[in-house]
């Protein structure tokens, strides 16, 4: 099973919340928005989504 984060750029704050809880370091933080640079990567685990405050991450089972 495969998993693909997404994330909304304008509901993004910059956080970093998703980088520091990631198991496996799928987001990166640029020019102030969080990027899944290694989506490939993403367990589907949700943690991200937990942190995000204003609801900018979701996860899709592809």
């Amino acid at each position: 099973m495969a998993f693909n984060p997404i994330v909304d750029a304008e509901k993004c704050e910059g956080c970093e919340e998703c980088v520091e809880v990631c198991p496996v370091e799928v987001f990166e933080i640029q020019d102030g928005k969080s990027v899944p640079v290694n989506a490939e990567e993403c367990l589907g685990c949700e943690s991200c989504i937990e942190v995000c405050e204003p609801g900018a991450i979701t996860v899709e089972e592809i």
